[in-house]
């Protein structure tokens, strides 16, 4: 796949004048607002639907700082919901010409983060998964893809289905077996969305479960990485940081998994 994802990072720099076009144009059509959070949500139909889902957002920006010891979020950060596809997709085109259409967006522009998404059944999904990127890009100059993406991905499901119960487990089960999991170097080298297939979204999931969950010096590892960063100084290759703290780590990966579905069955 080029990129199946329905959802991407977007660091917008150009068209702000064709954005601020799109915003006035749709500025008529917001209904209703409210503030959940650091985040405040604006929509072309009543939230009431919604409220039960847009609560559990800053639960998210709190679970984040608590795995990641992110900071608390001191900016505002927009959500922008549409009615259906139909609307957000000619929505979109306005306000970013050119751009490929995602079902769910985040944009961050000029230091404002904006996620945009639409109401239908995979919304709850959508919203964890932008909000999440607006959340690390708040407190981090830069994320690198494969993590951003991957943190996106474990942060997405509900609470109860992030360690254990991810989409991504049964296809990676396959993966390994087959040895198609995506070296970390190899990740590192992917820059752009373009260049992300489903395989390498899934690859960048297992990283992230693998740093999250695995031997402790991994953990170490990714609080260290993201410690330089915060701290302004280039945080190096993690391919690098795990080879150093836990030579082999590509077995290491694997033996994870392994002992994961053990503990899934239990």
């Amino acid at each position: 796949m080029a990129v199946v994802t329905r959802r991407a990072w977007l660091a917008a720099a150009a068209g702000c004048l064709v954005a601020s076009r799109g915003a006035a144009a749709a500025a008529s059509s917001w209904v209703d607002q409210c503030q959940f959070g650091p985040f405040q949500v604006r929509a072309t139909f009543p939230l009431d639907s919604t409220t039960a889902l847009l609560n559990e957002l800053p639960a998210l920006e709190l679970e984040l700082r608590r795995v990641l010891a992110l900071k608390p979020c001191s900016e505002p950060i927009d959500i922008e919901l549409l009615s259906d596809k139909r609307q957000h997709r000619d929505y979109l085109r306005r306000r970013f010409p050119g751009t490929p259409y995602r079902r769910a967006l985040f944009v961050r522009q000029s230091g404002r983060s904006t996620v945009f998404a639409y109401r239908d059944e995979e919304l709850a999904v959508d919203l964890r998964h932008e909000c999440t990127h607006a959340l690390l890009h708040a407190d981090l100059a830069m994320v690198p893809l494969w993590l951003d993406e991957g943190l996106a991905e474990y942060f997405e499901m509900p609470k109860d289905q992030r360690a254990f119960g991810n989409p991504h487990e049964k296809l990676l089960h396959w993966d390994l077996r087959f040895g198609l999991v995506e070296r970390l170097d190899r990740l590192e080298e992917k820059r752009d969305l373009s260049e992300m297939t489903s395989g390498d979204y899934r690859s960048a999931w297992a990283w992230t479960h693998f740093l999250l969950h695995g031997p402790p010096a991994a953990a170490q590892q990714l609080w260290s990485f993201l410690n330089a960063i915060r701290r302004g100084e280039p945080p190096g290759r993690m391919s690098e940081r795990l080879e150093s703290a836990l030579p082999g780590v590509d077995g290491k990966l694997a033996r994870h998994f392994q002992q994961w579905a053990r503990l899934t069955k239990r």
